[in-house]
């Protein structure tokens, strides 16, 4: 149940990815973070309520940690990515998030002391240079051309924030429900985002309404959002951030697989090759018996 909850929210990130890109003219970066994640509010809210009523005393308790992980995951790392997505080309900006899974091991590493077996180095190791074969179109020699842009430094702030949101997992309340911790993160990731889409406004970037922009910010708010975000928390409570992480290089797979469905592209033997080569990292990974993890990781 996890891997496929961790594959679900990769195909959504993916779809994530695509559509960013692909109106970075019609919405402005943080627009598109606030309104996604204000629709996403609008539709989890009638559900919370209660819950949130009745966990309150928890989320008092616990404000500090909470405030922490929505400001690493709904204030920075979305903001970031379509920032990144306003002056960086889609192929960089999965390579640089690519580094995602190895920043969440390198941080649980060194903040709470987690082992990382031999065969796990492997699997992270044989996935990323699947990723690379993928990239580079079967010739590692291609990514030597490839010019990184300030956009590719706002993609690695945001992998760096994602991976600290997800070893920090491991400290959100035991107690509290998947629907109250997520709208509680929402609220505060809001809060703290809400003055820089003031500025964004003052400084005249403003959406312009299209069927394509309304579309893509309802997909965003629902598939991206609500229920990534609920599945990837679920999944790194089940087998924890360093496994979790090694999903996120499923992101060119599903972009090559959508590409060749829905845009007729070719599906070339480097393809195949580096897709094989990504699963066989994931396995590596993932191999060794799953054991529930008290606080999340």
């Amino acid at each position: 149940m996890p891997y496929l909850l961790l594959t679900l929210t990769v195909l959504f990130w993916s779809g994530n990815f695509v559509l960013g890109r692909g109106v970075h003219d019609a919405i402005p970066p943080i627009a598109m973070s606030f309104w996604r994640w204000t629709i996403a509010l609008i539709i989890i809210l009638p559900f919370a309520v209660k819950p949130l009523k009745s966990q309150w005393d928890l989320i008092r308790s616990h404000w500090k940690i909470i405030t922490i992980l929505a400001i690493f995951s709904v204030t920075i790392f979305n903001s970031f990515i379509y920032l990144a997505l306003q002056s960086t080309m889609a192929v960089n900006a999965i390579l640089v998030n690519a580094m995602t899974p190895i920043f969440i091991v390198l941080f649980s590493w060194i903040g709470f002391k987690d082992k990382i077996t031999l065969l796990q180095t492997c699997g992270v190791i044989i996935s990323f240079f699947g990723l690379l074969w993928i990239i580079s179109n079967g010739n590692l020699r291609n990514l030597m051309p490839v010019q990184f842009v300030r956009g590719d430094l706002w993609t690695l702030a945001a992998a760096v924030s994602w991976a600290m949101y997800s070893i920090l997992l491991r400290k959100r309340p035991e107690k509290m429900s998947p629907i109250c911790f997520l709208t509680s993160i929402i609220i505060i990731g809001l809060f703290f985002l809400f003055p820089f889409y003031l500025w964004e406004i003052h400084t005249g970037e403003t959406i312009r309404l299209t069927r394509t922009s309304v579309f893509s910010v309802l997909y965003v708010a629902v598939f991206p959002s609500v229920l990534a975000y609920m599945f990837w928390n679920k999944a790194v409570g089940i087998i924890g951030a360093s496994k979790a992480g090694i999903f996120i290089h499923l992101m060119p797979v599903f972009g090559v697989i959508m590409a060749y469905i829905f845009l007729g592209e070719r599906l070339r033997s480097y393809h195949i090759a580096g897709i094989c080569l990504i699963f066989s990292g994931i396995y590596l990974t993932t191999i060794h018996k799953m054991r529930p993890l008290k606080n999340g990781n």
